[in-house]
This record gives C-alpha cells, sequence and structure tokens, in this order.
C-alpha cells in the first residue's frame, strides 16, 4: 500500500517501508490500455515504422555503435521484442549512420491539454513539421482538446526509465531484491505488472542488474510519469480514449503521455 511521508510516499513491499520521492503517480495508462486492448499487435505496422525513425535519428544523433549510443540500444532492444526483421534494423542503421540514402526527422515533443483539462505531451519524429502541427491541432479540437505553448505542462511530469516485468513470473519482492541493489528509485506493482522506476541516468545499469540475474523484462522504456493523475469517467472518459487513438494515427507521433486515469470498465 502507498501512504504518504512528507515530500514523498512509503511503499510497504514484503513487509518493509521505503519512502522514495513523491513524483509516482504510476506508469503510462494509456501503454497499459493498449496492451490491454491488443492494439500493439493490431498497429505493428506503425510500431515498426516509429522504431525505424528512432533507429535513423538516434544513430544519427549519437553514431551507430550501440554500445555507446544507450538510446539506440533501447530501440534495438524495442525492434527486437516486436520481432523485427535483423535486416530492418541494419538497414535503419546504415541510414543513421549516412551509408545508405535515407530521411532526416526532425524531433518535436507538442504539449496541449485533453478532456477535463488532461495534460498531453505527444513525442514527434517528423519529417514534415508543419503537416504534423496541422494533423495534432485538428485531433485535439476534434475530441475536446487543444495545443498549448512550450512549457505549458512539461513541468506535471518527470522523465524517468520504466522497467515492466510480468508479476506471475517474477514477484514484487524478488524484483524488488535486485532494484534496490541497482540504484532503482521506486517500484509498483500494477494489475498484473511489477514496475521498476530509475534515474534515465542509472537506467542503463538498472536493466543490466536484471540481466545480470537473467530475469527478463515484459518492456522497458523511457517516459514521462505524471506528479497527479485525473480521474476521467463517462463522456469524458470515452472522449479521451478517441481521442488518443486519433493522435496515434498520426505519422511520426512516437509516444504520447499524459495524467488521466481510467477504470478498467471504461477503457
Amino acid at each position: 500500500y502507498i501512504i504518504e511521508c512528507g515530500a514523498g510516499y512509503y511503499n510497504n513491499i514484503g513487509g518493509l517501508n521505503f519512502c522514495f520521492g513523491g513524483f509516482m503517480s504510476g506508469h503510462s495508462k494509456w501503454s497499459t490500455i493498449k496492451r490491454k486492448k491488443g492494439a500493439l499487435d493490431a498497429k505493428r505496422g506503425k510500431i515498426f515504422t516509429n522504431i525505424i525513425r528512432e533507429i535513423i535519428t538516434s544513430t544519427r544523433i549519437s553514431g551507430k555503435d550501440p554500445s555507446s549510443n544507450p538510446r539506440l540500444r533501447l530501440a534495438i532492444d524495442e525492434a527486437k521484442a516486436n520481432n523485427m526483421p535483423k535486416e530492418n534494423i541494419e538497414r535503419a542503421i546504415k541510414k543513421g549512420a549516412g551509408e545508405l540514402e535515407g530521411e532526416t526527422y526532425e524531433e518535436i515533443i507538442y504539449e496541449g491539454y485533453g478532456p477535463a483539462g488532461v495534460a498531453l505531451l505527444i513525442e514527434v519524429l517528423t519529417d514534415n513539421r508543419n503537416r504534423t502541427v496541422s494533423e495534432v491541432r485538428y485531433a485535439l479540437s476534434r475530441h475536446g482538446g487543444s495545443l498549448g505553448e512550450s512549457g505549458c505542462v512539461m513541468w506535471m511530469f518527470n522523465k524517468k526509465g520504466v522497467i515492466g516485468f510480468d508479476a506471475a513470473a517474477y514477484p514484487e519482492d524478488k524484483v524488488m531484491e535486485v532494484a534496490l541493489d541497482a540504484g532503482a528509485e521506486d517500484i509498483k506493482t500494477e494489475e498484473d505488472e511489477v514496475l521498476v522506476y530509475a534515474d534515465v541516468k542509472d537506467f542503463e545499469s538498472v536493466k543490466a542488474a536484471f540481466e545480470a540475474k537473467g530475469m527478463k523484462e515484459k518492456f522497458s522504456e523511457i517516459s514521462y510519469i505524471p506528479q497527479t493523475n485525473i480521474e476521467l469517467k463517462g463522456k469524458e472518459a470515452d472522449q479521451m480514449i478517441r481521442l488518443m487513438d486519433a493522435l496515434e494515427e498520426i505519422e511520426g507521433i512516437q509516444n504520447i503521455h499524459a495524467n488521466f486515469d481510467i477504470q478498467e470498465e471504461q477503457a
């Protein structure tokens, strides 16, 4: 259970209390909803496109050696987790390194609001800024949201590394043992997943600690974690899900982070 402890929270795990910073309000609700709906499999083609863009961009910025480029290493891990063919990965790396002709993508984070004032961070890799911003603005306005100025909601989120484990395979106390020694900041169980949160600078070392123990993660990502969530019900919840679906259809959108919470029966 969670109880307040001044600037943070006590997390009672295995009968022991650990006080962590107060920023954690949960993993990306939309990620959880998508996995439950099977939407990731339904949109595998778009997933491949997004991963390729990320591989190209991370290679262009920091080089083609995954051992010295954590962002590229994470993108390759995601590609493998989604069963992307090895030749596709290698071709994307070559494009990013300039060894093959390829596209150049601009990194943008759009900030805005959804129904009921939900805060949105929309990560984009686009080759056409004007087209993308127009499509984002249209999707937001159509579904009860609006595009905001830079910085309008970023302060509501903390950028963290998140590693997820299947709770049935790795109970919370087992994950806790490794996470604390590795320097993780927080651990939380949400339904059937045990989530480990780490500072971005410690993310790779925390991941490596679990790998050294032979513990296979369900997913890992760098995410923006909301400090607080807005609970949506009824029409607002339905509207929010339609907005998220519409945004995910836009070419170039890589990730969407939002501070809403929806009960499972609404999703």
